[in-house]
């Protein structure tokens, strides 16, 4: 059974940093293209970030270009998202999710990812 689950939100002030650490079980995680997405309060769900099988090809959104870094390790099945220099519009849910593909390219569609976590919650205060 393929489970991926998050952790490392919180409330953070403008400027601050939070890491966000998913963790997968249940499959083989080198065959996965990961990624991070976020939904506020009345938005649809939109990518932030993500990572192919390797590592090898990242993708950000333009908003978090330059402050949020995807990064993942295979020996422990783990997905990272390290976000600096926080804003209060990246206040969201944030969530991990799992596709199993090969690509050279990251996918950053929503429909594309077949396992999700429950997300965890990041605020960022003015």
């Amino acid at each position: 059974q393929v489970q991926v689950a998050e952790s490392g939100g919180g409330l953070v002030q403008a400027g601050g940093s939070l890491r966000l650490t998913c963790t997968a079980s249940g499959l083989a995680f080198d065959d996965y293209a990961m990624g991070w997405f976020r939904q506020a309060p009345g938005k649809e769900r939109e990518v932030v970030s993500s990572i192919t099988w390797s590592g090898s090809s990242t993708y950000y959104r333009d908003s978090v270009k330059g402050r949020f870094t995807i990064s993942r390790d295979g020996a422990k099945n783990m997905l990272y998202l390290q976000m600096n220099s926080l804003k209060p519009e990246d206040t969201a849910m944030y969530y991990c999710a799992a596709v199993r593909t090969r690509a050279s390219n990251p996918p950053r569609e929503r429909y594309s990812y077949q396992y999700w976590g429950q997300g965890t919650q990041v605020t960022v205060s003015s």
